[in-house]
């Protein structure tokens, strides 16, 4: 299991596709009540990651974008 740490140097990709994963491990149902938590919990955080790498892409963008004016 990784550590709040480790979970920062997941690239954007992996994180979106283990949300995926997440996802649909959900909508197929037949985990016990502590795994579904687990899976979200796990998700939320992957969720905020992503939400965390967009966010400093797109001021990266913004930054960019000034510089050329």
């Amino acid at each position: 299991m990784q550590g709040e740490g480790e979970e920062k140097e997941i690239k954007f990709e992996d994180a979106l596709k283990r949300l995926e994963e997440i996802i649909e491990e959900l909508e197929n149902g037949g985990l016990s009540l502590d795994d579904t938590i687990k899976k979200f919990e796990e998700g939320m955080k992957l969720c905020k990651l992503c939400r965390r790498k967009i966010e400093e892409a797109e001021l990266k963008i913004e930054k960019l974008m000034e510089e050329l004016k």
